[in-house]
């Protein structure tokens, strides 16, 4: 059985365990990196209660499934699992992971950064922060559009 490689939910996930599975019957993995992203209790200088996320399904699997392929041809690696939760969540809770198997440690680290700098422009991820002002929706940052131009792609959003 194939693991799922993205996955868009609303409840919590396990790392260790998905790892495991990501790395399951696959004697070639020597490296696994990891990046698992949380809410912090501030932004832009405003402290921040609840972050809501909401996503259009089906596009944003596939937009996702899209990045993974073009990171296993660019990056020597052998599998990745991305998941990205959706819904109402408070300060510390996970709402990323982004995780890639390869032979050597350089690979995986390349396609889980690649990902990540997809993740924060391109997926069509939708943010409201609650903070003491009200609701803002939130925008990806300059420094995020600037990451992805580093692998020759142009941020969609401006």
């Amino acid at each position: 059985m194939t693991q799922e490689r993205v996955s868009i939910q609303t409840a919590d996930f396990s790392v260790s365990d998905e790892i495991a599975a990501l790395r399951a019957g696959d004697a070639r993995v020597g490296a696994v990196c990891a990046f698992v992203g949380t809410v912090r209790d501030h932004s832009a200088g405003q402290s921040v209660s609840t972050m809501e996320l909401e996503h259009y399904p089906g596009m944003t699997e596939k937009s996702i499934e899209a990045m993974i392929d073009e990171a296993l041809r660019r990056f020597d690696v052998y599998g990745a699992r991305v998941i990205h939760r959706v819904g109402l969540l408070q300060p510390e809770d996970q709402i990323v992971l982004v995780a890639v198997t390869s032979a050597h440690r350089g690979q995986s680290f390349q396609a889980c950064e690649f990902l990540m700098d997809y993740l924060k422009t391109q997926a069509p991820f939708w943010k409201k922060e609650q903070t003491p002002e009200g609701a803002r929706w939130v925008d990806a940052r300059v420094a995020d559009d600037a990451a992805l131009a580093r692998w020759g792609i142009a941020a969609s959003n401006a």
